[in-house]
């Protein structure tokens, strides 16, 4: 009986459990100065998903080269279907979304999904190497990249103009961490930074794209929370507040909006496998954080947490309006 081929989406597990690919994997290791030791914490995310976790030490094109090189030098059939198929059908046929944050992790995987599912995404992001790589990968006129910055006037006409005059949909990804830094450590430039992007952003835009969509009379907005919206004990103070303000954005444009069909919900992603900085900057917080860091689930793929957005932004979530979806391996029922 033939083994099944390793893929992108196969699991760094199943990679080092294979027999050709495990030599492989653990080759490309000791390569960079790391050991199998290093990956433990990722073990059941997809080998793709180490492009987002390397920040720029993995790209793409060696996920290729390794699967390539796993099967004998052929791209398998199961890798070049999953390229090309849709995840659920055509959700967002004749659709048009607006997804921040797009260039990398879970805005990225966002933005894959509506267009797999035949949308129209205005991917925005302030890195345009990243989206302008995004746009190539799909299918011409479906990827909208938008270079700019939501926290300025000059950015959000820009993503409007792009979008057009319908928006059926709009995805606020785009966030910052803090450092994880406590409260007496956050200085102002750090507080005014975080709330810039992760809050002021967020309205910003939001407030441009709501008279669109109460004029259409439909609509969905989804917010990327967190699991510090869910919590205290997850993040720095300033993160922490931020996601909590996004929650409190969520809910009170579900409750005014809701009557006119525009429904508003909010994901709060646990541990992801994304580009955004999450490391220690304070002594005192991880000390602090550690016994509780220790239980965290399994890093997510940043796909799976898409799944949970473009779920809430489809009509298959027709009925939900208002909710914050904990997509965080059950981290917050602890």
């Amino acid at each position: 009986m033939s083994k099944t081929p390793l893929t992108s989406k196969s699991t760094i597990q199943d990679w080092l459990n294979d027999a050709v690919g495990g030599p492989i994997l653990r080759g490309l290791l000791v390569r960079g100065g790391q050991t199998e030791e290093d990956l433990r914490p990722a073990l059941q995310l997809s080998l793709r998903s180490l492009v987002e976790l390397g920040q720029g030490r993995f790209p793409a094109e060696l996920v290729d080269t390794l699967v390539k090189e796993a099967n004998g030098g052929v791209i398998p059939a199961e890798e070049q279907e999953e390229a090309h198929q849709t995840s659920r059908g055509q959700r967002f046929l004749g659709r048009t979304v607006i997804v921040t944050g797009a260039g990398s992790g879970i805005g990225r995987a966002s933005a894959s999904r509506i267009v797999r599912e035949g949308g129209r995404v205005v991917a925005v992001d302030v890195a345009s190497g990243r989206l302008n790589d995004l746009a190539a990968a799909c299918p011409d006129g479906s990827l909208v990249p938008v270079t700019a910055d939501i926290t300025s006037s000059e950015g959000i006409e820009a993503i409007m103009a792009a979008a057009g005059e319908r928006i059926d949909g709009l995805a606020n990804v785009a966030g910052i961490m803090d450092g994880m830094t406590p409260l007496h450590e956050t200085e102002d430039e750090l507080w005014r930074r975080v709330f810039s992007v992760n809050v002021d952003g967020t309205f910003a835009l939001s407030r441009a794209v709501l008279p669109v969509m109460i004029a259409q009379g439909r609509g969905a907005v989804v917010n990327v929370a967190s699991e510090a919206s869910l919590r205290g004990n997850a993040a720095g103070t300033a993160y922490t507040a931020s996601k909590h303000a996004v929650v409190g954005i969520t809910k009170s444009a579900a409750f005014l909006y809701g009557p006119s069909g525009v429904r508003t919900n909010a994901v709060a992603p646990g541990p992801t496998a994304t580009g955004i900085e999450g490391s220690f900057s304070s002594t005192f917080t991880r000390d602090r954080l550690a016994a509780f860091m220790a239980l965290i689930p399994p890093v997510a793929d940043a796909d799976q947490v898409a799944a949970s957005i473009t779920w809430l932004l489809s009509d298959d979530a027709a009925n939900v309006n208002g909710i914050t979806l904990a997509s965080d391996g059950g981290w917050s029922v602890q």
